[in-house]
């Protein structure tokens, strides 16, 4: 067993440059996001975001095999994430651009998949941060990422190691994409609640007691205030970052993942218990505006790029309200999108709403938390077979 540096092995390339705001809405080829590196060590191909790219273009395309990393990351230790291609691609694909791809020089020396699996390991994933830079975001040093040092057995036991994790994540991915069906059947009753589609929730209207209104109409929208990562601590004033409304909360949350110093948020403004939290920033325009009901009896400060919905109805129904098609397809009108799609308080304002009698909001609330319930409980049992998994990558990545 050898050891070495990851640029004697491969060659590193950029994402896309040259990219201006209008270049990202409805483009003619696909683009690999940030999230979809980040969230994936092996790259989901269910891609959906485009980019406009000319055909003279000089741009990267993305291939089978490649290993996509993350170039910034607002801590050095979510810095440098990556993601393996295990698919062909059938048409153009290109990289954000704050991102970079990293393509074996000979695949019949090194798998593609053992590489994607050691670099999500402990050991090289500390080696990767220490590469990150900066103040309040940090970017991952391409040079220093090239000369970290890795483990290469021989090929056989590359592909003995690939066989023994990807068992481990086979399961998982079954698990995954359980959820992922479930999932699916809570969308279809989401919108079916909330009238079918746009048509069949003006059509609500008609039954009495029904109404359909702007969400302006249901109490006042408030856009939280400015903090940054480096103001977080881990106790003092709960405070909700817009980022983890994608990567950490659900539709609710009693308790805040981050805090602030506690004579810090003295300017901020909060979400105080049943008040609907809804993220107003993001990196496409498809899953931009969910929301969280705040259940905490302390107030969270809410970051800026969030609102805070103050109204008088069932918390819950309008929270799974903001996860359903009608909403979204409504609220698509309002973002403005680019490298990062957002909205105001005044678009969020004129999506409309379908308002039933507090009964029903609280029949259809109780319906959908047993869905998510449910679901909740097939992400545990992934969450540990994903710790068994990196306990056998530990081990066997682990050439002591």
């Amino acid at each position: 067993m050898r050891r070495v540096r990851l640029k004697e092995i491969g060659t590193f390339y950029s994402g896309l440059s040259g990219k201006s705001k209008s270049d990202f809405s409805e483009g003619n080829a696909l683009l690999v996001t940030y999230r979809n590196i980040f969230n994936n060590p092996v790259l989901n191909p269910a891609i959906k975001d485009t980019v406009v790219v000319g055909k003279d273009e000089k741009q990267n395309e993305v291939l089978w095999g490649d290993i996509l990393i993350t170039g910034s990351s607002e801590t050095p230790a979510d810095a440098g994430m990556s993601s393996v291609v295990l698919f062909v691609p059938k048409e153009k694909i290109y990289l954000n651009s704050f991102c970079f791809g990293f393509r074996l020089n000979d695949m019949n020396e090194v798998l593609p998949s053992y590489i994607g699996h050691l670099l999500r390991s402990t050991s090289i994933r500390t080696a990767i941060s220490k590469t990150a830079f900066g103040v309040t975001r940090f970017n991952v040093n391409r040079m220093r990422f090239a000369d970290i040092e890795i483990p290469l057995p021989p090929l056989n036991i590359q592909k003995e190691i690939v066989s023994i994790l990807d068992s481990f994540t086979s399961l998982i991915d079954k698990m995954k994409q359980e959820v992922e069906m479930r999932k699916k059947q809570m969308e279809y009753y989401i919108d079916s609640f909330y009238g079918g589609d746009f048509d069949g929730m003006m059509r609500l209207a008609d039954i009495p007691e029904n109404s359909v209104v702007q969400i302006s109409d249901l109490g006042s929208i408030i856009r939280g205030k400015r903090f940054v990562r480096d103001d977080i601590r881990t106790e003092g004033q709960p405070c909700i970052h817009y980022g983890d409304m994608y990567t950490y909360y659900g539709t609710k949350a009693a308790t805040a993942k981050t805090f602030l110093e506690r004579d810090f948020p003295k300017k901020m403004r909060y979400a105080h218990k049943g008040d609907v939290v809804i993220v107003g920033a993001g990196e496409n325009d498809y899953d931009i505006g969910v929301g969280l009901v705040w259940m905490g009896e302390e107030p969270a400060a809410v970051h800026d790029s969030c609102y805070i919905l103050k109204h008088h109805q069932i918390p819950m129904y309008i929270s799974y309200y903001l996860r359903s098609n009608i909403y979204h397809q409504q609220l698509k009108k309002y973002v403005s999108s680019g490298k990062i799609s957002s909205f105001s308080a005044e678009g969020l304002g004129k999506v409309y709403i379908p308002i039933q009698p507090e009964d029903k909001q609280r029949q259809i609330a109780s319906n959908l938390d047993t869905f998510e319930t449910y679901i909740s409980k097939l992400e545990k049992m992934i969450e540990l077979r994903q710790k068994q998994y990196e306990y056998y990558r530990e081990k066997l990545l682990t050439f002591e």
